[in-house]
């Protein structure tokens, strides 16, 4: 067994279409045992094994292949660069320990490259950069030496600007919002300055590569350093430096020299020693015939030796690619900087383990023995022990449906399995799919017939009675080597390798963490770079087939690891995909693989939001207040709604799980399961911060960044308005919808009079005096957080009151369970709200309609009159309380003009010049609204970025290739939510808009209103439509034959 030290984990990480596949094959051909013949490298794509993937030419699925490379084992993983499949990029980086970054030197850096250095940087991944198709530049932009030489140059210079600013925590990229900078003193801040000072990558240290990988072609400085130091006299170490900058070879000198020394005369050394070769040997080589001669005394001056078949091809570029490989092979640059520049697992640990496994908070009394084996698993992960004894860890990403026909007929030791046995949560129905677990072992040694715990996110290891909820226990059948479309049985796998384990389908439905021990605390969950916002509803055509479809769903749940499988309030199944390509493959899934059955599939269903019109800034609204009774007459309702800062929405919107374990005071709440199906990954938290403190100083820092971005030019407002809401965050009751959304729900306001003495006296409208008490609630969402002290004690005294108050504290969940019901469902179109907060005052009286003379009468006392008098007239009073605090809300959100919300798309768009007009076309005609338009440098192409709604994306891709004849391509990333600001109610009232629309019979419904009534009429919800329109004219109009 080779030693930790010879193993590298790493994965091919780029933007779509930049060449990772074609890399993979040219490495798999060289070091993979000849699974793949160098002949076809490139064109076998032989990590694409799916029949939609060869047909559609881009990666969906991850794949995983073992190399083997000058003693070394190289674990490498194939990602997909499409936007759609950013899941399998989650999963791929958190089993890898370095990361191969391609860029194409042609686009450049794009927006999917931002987002996999992002994905490499949180996970704290060693990344190497990867300068592909540099041939592109020769062949079709037609650059000179010295005009590639500065194309690279910029790209480096770009990415290691988008690693300077992650380190810097000042990244704030087109998908994210906002990221705030934690205080860093002493040791660590000095260490952080240090750090900046060296860029990521730099040719001269061997961490960048420049390759043409359909041509099978890659070099690294080091090589003509080390060619050119035996040559010029000068040391290697001396070359490598000045082969990449402002360094230039003086012929006569026989001198390097500077940027000022040179005055202009010479090309840099990178440019003459480097690329000058390079274009001529494809200069001759294109020439075919004629350049014959000349290639082949290059061919002896760089003594190598090709085949004549191979130097006989009648296609050019056949010549230049047996030339070429030969000479600069891919595969020694690529895995040899593999080797050199990523670390070993054991090397690698110490730096993640922050990441995987964040220091524990115990929150129960845990004893001494189960601290020091929590502590005993922490370090054997962190050294990446390989020994029998120590324990095994194992993290699973995903969950992987293969073939049955694909699981191999021996086991380990060569012998023949006749009847292969699988357990019945392994496999579908049919017996036609087996699910294996996709993981690496990161402590210890696994086998085949070890017994594991299975341990969920919410495991707590401090809890002495194993939690069935959050542990199972499971049988290893089968451990397996992943070779690609292959499976070759193991019968051991020991620390820092990724393996297939078969006998985990019942126990996992996507990731989960294995340990041969329970007192393991569960792996840091896995971070996505977007949501699921593409949601269809499906059912089978033949109703029979619904047993079929319900299985399917279950098995396809389990097999994506992005795709969330739901029933709706009306009973429909819905599937949510990250986007159109994604639900497609979902869909086709479904119907060949697991559910086998004909399916119709609905028009997309896209989420909204609901709203209100943002307020002017220091603006006070007296007049939004609404008050309703209950029907019993005991409890008066005042809702008043406002518009939360746009920062503090983001800031929640974004920290959904987070808070969800905040609020229901899980164990995590120390400890944050960072799942991002938030958007939210913040490069500034470090692994070992904590969780609630790093949420309230973003929801106070949010504050502060919304009143700086407003446009108020009086400092005092700013400072009155930021002070308004630092007081409101300290009196948040309840968060929704699911108590975990967006809108908060606020205590009363301090300054109402029942709020100050806790409880009044009233006279009637027959005179008697009347109690009246208000429900007050408690801050319990601000007291999680941090941002108010634990309030002591809530009891009631013993006054002559207390039946009231008793009564009323029994309330408060009436009130907050009619907030979560109105903000789950609007009034626009019954969706959820979003960014709203506010503020309901309950008062509760003794007053009774009806039934108080019955109570005394049965001899009842007074409490039990005030008890029992609450379902005489209208139903319990909480149920009342519950409906009365729904409607309020729905009419207050009405009564403040109610905006509709919905979620944009960043959209980058690549095109040559003579179709920038088409381009806009399709833009403007989807409601897409252009940022900005830019030439990319050195190259004919334009980029054009712009934000469009997901409502109008579907078919965008297809009509924007139709409309220019394939010469754009399209990248859409999930970017925000924007209220649109027309009103859906607008009618016409002043002499302008009269004037212009008419007296409000013949106005057009506005894109707010069109898209109300789309939801609403999906949903079977009434709509305000005419049936017949122009009765008139229609009567009168004649027949036309």
């Amino acid at each position: 067994m080779e030693p930790a030290s010879s193993i590298r984990n790493i994965c091919i990480l780029a933007h779509v279409d930049h060449g990772k596949t074609t890399m993979a094959d040219h490495l798999i051909a060289a070091a993979g045992g000849g699974l793949v013949h160098s002949r076809q490298a490139g064109k076998l794509r032989f990590l694409d094994y799916r029949d939609d993937e060869q047909q559609r030419a881009i990666t969906m699925k991850s794949a995983c292949i073992r190399l083997r490379f000058k003693d070394h084992v190289i674990n490498l993983i194939d990602s997909p660069g499409h936007v759609d499949f950013c899941s399998e990029v989650s999963t791929a980086v958190r089993l890898s320990d370095g990361a191969l970054v391609l860029v194409d030197t042609c686009e450049g850096v794009h927006i999917q490259t931002h987002a996999v250095l992002r994905q490499a940087w949180l996970e704290r991944l060693r990344p190497c950069l990867v300068l592909n198709k540099i041939d592109r530049l020769i062949t079709e932009l037609k650059f000179t030496p010295a005009e590639a030489y500065a194309r690279c140059q910029s790209i480096i210079m770009e990415v290691n600007n988008i690693i300077n600013a992650f380190r810097s925590e000042k990244y704030l990229s087109d998908v994210d919002s906002i990221l705030t900078k934690p205080s860093s003193t002493g040791e660590e801040a000095d260490d952080e300055e240090e750090e900046d000072e060296e860029d990521a990558f730099a040719p001269e240290r061997g961490n960048v590569a420049f390759a043409s990988a359909g041509d099978g072609w890659a070099f690294r400085i080091d090589q003509f350093a080390d060619l050119y130091a035996a040559k010029l006299g000068a040391s290697a170490k001396v070359m490598k430096k000045a082969l990449w900058g402002h360094h230039y070879f003086v012929p006569k000198t026989k001198k390097i020299v500077g940027k000022k020394a040179a005055a202009g005369k010479y090309q840099p050394m990178f440019v003459q020693f480097v690329l000058e070769p390079l274009w001529k040997v494809y200069d001759v080589a294109v020439q075919g015939k004629d350049g014959a001669e000349k290639l082949n005394k290059m061919i002896t001056s760089m003594n190598l030796t090709i085949p004549a078949r191979d130097l006989q091809q009648k296609d050019p570029k056949l010549v230049l690619q047996a030339v070429m490989s030969r000479w600069l092979p891919l595969s020694e640059a690529v895995l040899s900087m593999v080797v050199e520049c990523l670390p070993d697992p054991a090397s690698a640990m110490p730096e993640r383990v922050e990441r995987l496994l964040p220091t524990e908070e115990l929150l129960n009394e845990a004893s001494t023995k189960i601290e020091g084996e929590l502590e005993s698993v922490r370090k054997a992960v962190e050294g990446c022990v390989r020994s029998e004894d120590a324990p095994c860890v194992i993290f699973v990403s995903k969950m992987v449906a293969v073939p049955i026909e694909m699981l191999p007929k021996q086991n380990a030791q060569g012998q023949h399995i006749s009847d292969l046995e699988i357990s019945t949560g392994d496999t579908d129905a049919g017996g036609r799919e087996c699910f294996l677990a996709f993981a690496r072992v990161f402590s210890g040694v696994v086998s085949a017939g070890q017994k594991m715990y299975v341990l969920s996110a919410l495991y707590d290891p401090t809890v002495h009675e194993l939690d069935s909820k959050h542990v199972q226990v499971a049988t290893i059948e089968s451990v397996y080597l992943m070779m690609g479309r292959g499976l070759e049985p193991l019968s051991e796998a020991r620390a820092g390798h990724l393996i297939a384990i078969r006998g985990l389908g019942q126990q996992i439905l996507k990731t989960a963490t294995l340990s041969s021990t329970p007192h393991c605390w569960p792996f840091a969950s896995m971070r996505f770079q977007a949501a699921p916002i593409v949601r269809v509803a499906i059912e089978p055509s033949d109703p029979a087939d619904m047993g079929a479809l319900a299985k399917g769903l279950r098995l396809l749940n389990r097999a994506d690891p992005f795709v969330e499988v739901t029933v709706s309030n009306s009973g429909e199944h819905v599937i949510a995909a990250a986007g159109e390509v994604h639900l497609e493959r979902c869909i086709k899934d479904l119907k060949e693989r697991f559910a086998r059955v004909d399916l119709e599939v609905s028009p997309p269903l896209v989420a909204f939001r609901e709203t209100i019109e943002e307020e002017e800034v220091g603006a006070v609204n007296h007049n939004g207040v609404i008050q309703t009774v209950t029907p019993n007459g005991r409890c008066t309702i005042r809702v008043q709604v406002s518009r939360l800062p746009s920062a503090v929405t983001q800031v929640l919107d974004g920290s959904y799980d987070l808070l969800r374990n905040i609020i229901e005071g899980n164990k995590v709440a120390s400890r944050p399961s960072t799942t991002s199906r938030q958007a939210s990954s913040y490069p500034g938290e470090k692994g070992g911060d904590d969780p609630v403190t790093g949420l309230r100083n973003r929801l106070l820092a949010a504050v502060e960044i919304d009143t700086d971005s407003i446009g108020v030019q009086d400092g005092s407002n700013k400072k009155e308005e930021a002070k308004k809401w630092m007081s409101k965050l300290k009196r948040i009751w309840a968060l929704g919808p699911r108590r975990v959304g967006p809108n908060l729900l606020f205590l009363p306001d301090e300054s109402s009079p029942l709020v100050k003495e806790g409880g009044t006296s009233v006279s009637s409208m027959n005179g008697d005096a009347e109690d009246v008490a208000l429900v007050k609630g408690y801050a319990l969402v601000s007291e999680r957080l941090g941002l108010v002290e634990k309030e002591a004690d809530r009891s009631t005294s013993g006054d002559d009151h207390s039946s009231l108050f008793k009564e009323v504290e029994s309330l408060e969940s009436s009130v907050i369970s009619g907030f979560q019901l109105a903000t789950a469902q609007g009034p626009l179109c019954e969706e959820p709200m979003w960014g709203l907060a506010f503020s309901i005052e309950v008062s509760v009286n003794t007053r009774e309609r009806s039934g108080t003379d019955s109570a005394e009468n049965s001899g009842l006392g007074s409490d039990s009159a005030a008890g029992t008098s609450v379902e005489n007239y209208g139903g319990a009073l909480s149920g009342q309380i519950m409906s009365g605090v729904k409607e309020a809300c729905r009419a207050a959100v009405l009564a403040r003009n109610p905006r509709i919300v919905e979620a944009l798309y960043f959209c980058e768009v690549s095109t040559t010049p003579d179709f920038l007009g088409q381009v806009y076309a399709v833009l403007n005609r989807r409601r897409a609204r252009v940022l900005k338009e830019e030439m990319m440098e050195g190259s004919a192409l334009f980029i054009v970025h712009a934000y469009m709604p997901v409502s109008e994306s579907f078919g965008f891709a297809d009509d924007l290739r139709r409309k220019t004849s394939g010469f754009a391509s399209p990248q859409l990333v999930l970017s925000h939510w924007e209220s649109i600001p027309e009103d859906p109610f607008f009618v016409p009232k002043t002499e302008e808009e009269i004037e212009e629309f008419g007296d409000g019979s013949s106005v057009l419904q506005n894109t707010a209103r069109k898209l109300i009534d789309s939801v609403r009429r999906r949903k079977g919800l009434p709509v305000e439509e005419k049936i017949v329109q122009f009765a008139t004219k229609q009567r009168t109009r004649a027949r036309k034959v």
